[in-house]
């Protein structure tokens, strides 16, 4: 049987010294091709065997050459909670653009939070020697955040959860700006009664869309209502039921707007199904400019964050990690711009106020 010879660096004598899979076999008690199935990720192993060989393994930093030594895999881990979104996609693409023409691979994994995913995905990344991670809407684990920097593997993180380690670099979008703009527009056109479809409160990106919401209504002199404020998840079923719940108060809203674009489709076929016109009876803002909200009935008036240059910039960040390159910036924040479609209007029976002024950052597409 073929052995891995690979070698890496052992936490513990700070690159000094250098630990074998035969060393690992030693101190396991096991033999070596015990241990290089469990670096290879194979089932033949017994449970028990396997968490004793892949503690070793973590310790002694040990990391798997997939070619001759000194030579980089040439693969970026790009890692997500979900992958069921066309929000998914435009991350990938970047990535891969940019990985493409640096002639390195991209391995796209799905962690769904259920409890052996997350160890499993670190075997397999152990396994292919992967030159770098980016972690996509994910809360950074300690665990894994400390594994990653014993393989000596850089990460960045896009569009974090939670407050990410100081010394993670991370892209995101200007969140807050984007909620504000978007509620704007619909103060703009003569709304005071702005209901929000809110994300998941977990996540930074609902929370500054949101902030900016709020930030919106009270520079116009309009008091925040929190009972227009309704949880969704960015799926068009939250969205679908939080539109329900807005038509079902005794003073629906006249505008909404969706902190994603999903749930703003997701809130036009909620007004379709009860006979109420979009924008017509209520005007509906999302947020992201996905590719399907241009052909939607009506194209979307929605807030586009740079979704596939957010991919671009987390992949060209990583990239100069691994040449030990410091990132420029370590926060990366990409502007967001609002696109004018047809699916806002001033509410029933008014017409546009004048006298107000247009906020800036607008604009209306050609198509």
């Amino acid at each position: 049987m073929a052995v891995d010879g690979a070698r890496a660096k052992t936490a513990s004598s700070g690159g000094r010294g250098r630990v074998t899979i035969t060393d690992i076999a030693r101190r396991a008690g096991v033999s070596v091709p015990t241990v290089s199935r469990v670096v290879n990720g194979r089932s033949d192993v017994s449970p028990g065997t396997r968490a004793r060989v892949e503690e070793l393994l973590r310790r002694h930093g040990y990391r798997k050459r997939a070619a001759a030594p000194g030579r980089r895999a040439a693969l970026l881990d790009l890692v997500f909670n979900d992958l069921d979104s066309p929000w998914a996609v435009e991350i990938i693409l970047g990535v891969e653009e940019v990985a493409h023409a640096a002639g390195v691979g991209t391995v796209v994994s799905a962690v769904h939070g259920r409890s052996g995913d997350a160890p499993r995905w670190m075997r397999n990344l152990r396994a292919r020697a992967s030159d770098g991670v980016v972690l996509v809407t994910s809360a950074l684990d300690p665990v894994l955040h400390q594994e990653l920097r014993i393989l000596g593997v850089p990460l960045v993180v896009v569009d974090p959860a939670g407050s990410p380690a100081l010394d993670v670099p991370t892209v995101g979008a200007a969140n807050r700006e984007g909620g504000t703009a978007a509620t704007e527009h619909l103060l703009t056109l003569g709304h005071r009664r702005i209901g929000l479809i809110a994300g998941p409160p977990r996540l930074l990106c609902s929370q500054a869309r949101r902030d900016g919401y709020r930030a919106a209504l009270e520079g116009a002199g309009v008091t925040v209502d929190e009972s227009l404020i309704v949880p969704g998840d960015f799926r068009h079923e939250s969205g679908f039921a939080a539109c329900e719940a807005l038509l079902g108060l005794p003073e629906p809203p006249t505008a909404v707007f969706a902190a994603g674009d999903q749930m703003a489709l997701g809130a036009i076929e909620a007004l379709r199904r009860r006979g109420s016109r979009v924008p017509q009876d209520m005007s509906v803002v999302g947020f992201d400019d996905l590719p399907e909200v241009r052909w939607s009935a009506p194209p979307l008036t929605t807030v586009r964050q740079p979704l596939a240059e957010m991919g671009r910039v987390a992949a060209r960040t990583v990239l100069r990690l691994t040449r030990d390159d410091d990132p420029d910036p370590p926060r990366a924040e990409l502007g967001t711009e609002l696109i004018l479609r047809a699916s806002t209007a001033p509410p029933p029976g008014t017409t546009t106020p004048s006298g107000i002024t247009t906020p800036s950052g607008i604009t209306t597409p050609s198509e």
